[in-house]
């Protein structure tokens, strides 16, 4: 600067470092939920009204009330009663506002941009508490609602974990043997009727699996119906244990 020229005032530096500072935070995106600028993809609020922590049945990851957590239970009636075929169970959130809405978004609209935000409580909860070895499996589509869609909302789930988590994962271990449909709207013995031998583990990968600690997973876990169908297929190929991680659990 030459003398005697005027230079910058301290107020305009402070104002040209409150907005550098913002640039940096926007650099991060927008919250999913609220479309605030943040630095990851859900903000502090959203995250902390929507994302919090509560415990869960590992049988079946349903949330637990609070008599059942006061007494020291950690599976729920139904699990105690009739233990599902998986080993464990794990959530993020329930199904409700507003996962419902980022979910749909996702797997019918191709908002692959809400992927993070949908794991983010997923991720946090695995790992607290995950353990080294397992090798990720997504739940298939059949091949025409794969053409219809144009990707696996659970693949592109899956592939995600399991780079964050350092696991092994294939896209084509399992296959849907037949296009059983929406499940929407089906009850639970519909359900598994309905899906009532729809997977087979690909031969190709029947070594992969064979001896294996497999995580099976998905978007929403409902009855349970897809993750028994999917998990008698694994285990059926030899699969040592299989967890089951989605991103939400329907309530009770």
């Amino acid at each position: 600067m030459a003398a005697g020229e005027a230079g910058p005032s301290g107020a305009c530096l402070t104002r040209a470092g409150r907005w550098l500072a913002r640039g940096r935070a926007w650099a991060g995106g927008r919250c999913a939920v609220c479309r605030a600028w943040c630095e990851g993809d859900l903000c502090a609020c959203c995250s902390a009204r929507f994302a919090f922590a509560v415990p869960r049945c590992p049988g079946c990851a349903l949330a637990l009330d609070a008599p059942a957590e006061a007494a020291g239970d950690t599976r729920c009636t139904r699990c105690r009663l009739a233990p599902p075929p998986w080993s464990g169970a794990v959530a993020g959130v329930d199904y409700g506002y507003p996962w419902d809405r980022l979910l749909a978004d996702f797997k019918f609209h191709q908002r692959l941009d809400a992927v993070g935000a949908l794991l983010q409580p997923l991720l946090a909860r695995l790992q607290a508490q995950r353990g080294g070895g397992l090798r990720v499996v997504a739940v298939p589509l059949s091949r025409e609602r794969l053409r219809e869609r144009g990707y696996n909302q659970s693949w592109e789930l899956a592939r995600r974990l399991a780079r964050a988590l350092a696991l092994e994962a294939r896209a084509d271990a399992l296959f849907r043997v037949r296009d059983t449909g929406h499940q929407l709207g089906l009850q639970r013995g519909a359900r598994q009727a309905n899906l009532h031998s729809a997977f087979v583990v690909t031969p190709r990968h029947a070594s992969w699996v064979r001896g294996a600690r497999i995580a099976l997973v998905d978007d929403v876990l409902t009855t349970g119906a897809t993750a028994h169908a999917a998990t008698r297929a694994l285990r059926a190929a030899g699969a040592r244990e299989v967890q089951v991680w989605t991103v939400a659990r329907t309530p009770a």
